[in-house]
């Protein structure tokens, strides 16, 4: 009889144990799935690509201990800055213990040493890609995301005068500049419009917390969200292979145009009989 109860409550515990593993696994893929619908995250510098990065990324923490923004510890309140990177938590909609950072809480100062870089253990972090020619780290090689200006929300674009995110900038005048445009309304002011030029732009997101909207109108996306892709169909720019593709259609145009000049002077020629 002990035996038979041992033998059941053994079997109850397996089959609750399945249960549990099983709901789990259902629990853990469909927030896996949230994650991955969640592309709107900004990766430490260095970063390798999102999938690769999730791939690669142990979760071990040291890139975020590492990052102290040394250039300050306190904020313009005079409250204790905390680091740039964050570790995700639950809830927090992006995959559990990988390092992020939000750029209107804390953008990335652009540290010289890139301090967060060389820590990593895994190589979620490339530090390849932003060596210079000096093989020296650079941090204005990264590529964290990219700022894109919404026109309706900046209030540059009403007229107001209004420099705060070319200011910010740590890269000024290179990865925003200001171009000037006539007021044709007044006649007499000008705008002092922000461009954000994307071959220079780090994605530090010093000019989304310094925007001075209530909502930054100047934020930062990852770069697969900010820039979209040309078709295969699309010739970009003017290049050599574009002048000889012309410079043969105008020799065919050429030669067609003489073939029919030589028909017509043949149907035309007199013919002795």
């Amino acid at each position: 009889m002990a035996t038979s109860n041992n033998r059941r409550k053994f079997m109850a515990t397996t089959f609750q144990s399945v249960g549990l593993t099983a709901l789990g696994g259902l629990l853990w893929s469909g927030y896996s799935d949230e994650v991955k619908a969640s592309p709107l995250v900004l990766r430490p510098p260095a970063a390798l690509p999102e999938d690769d990065f999730l791939k690669a990324c142990i979760k071990c923490g040291l890139c975020a201990e590492a990052c102290v923004n040394r250039e300050s510890n306190q904020n313009r309140d005079g409250s204790q800055r905390k680091g740039t990177l964050q570790m995700a938590k639950g809830g927090d909609h992006r995959m559990i213990g990988t390092p992020f950072f939000v750029p209107t809480d804390v953008p990335c100062y652009m540290c010289d040493d890139v301090p967060c870089v060389p820590v990593c253990p895994s190589g979620a972090l490339d530090m390849p890609s932003i060596l210079n020619e000096k093989k020296e780290l650079d941090i204005n090689k990264a590529k964290m995301g990219l700022a894109v200006v919404h026109k309706e929300s900046c209030i540059a674009f009403w007229g107001i005068q209004c420099d705060a995110c070319y200011r910010a900038c740590p890269i000024m005048d290179e990865a925003i500049t200001l171009e000037y445009q006539k007021n044709e309304r007044t006649g007499k002011h000008a705008f002092l419009l922000p461009v954000v030029h994307s071959d220079i732009c780090t994605g530090c997101g010093l000019c989304e917390q310094a925007c001075v909207t209530e909502k930054p109108a100047i934020f930062v996306l990852p770069i697969e969200q900010a820039t979209g892709v040309a078709g295969d169909h699309y010739v970009k720019g003017w290049d050599k292979k574009d002048q000889q593709r012309v410079q043969n259609a105008n020799e065919i145009h050429t030669k067609n145009e003489r073939s029919k000049q030589d028909a017509s002077e043949y149907l035309n020629m007199e013919v002795e009989y």
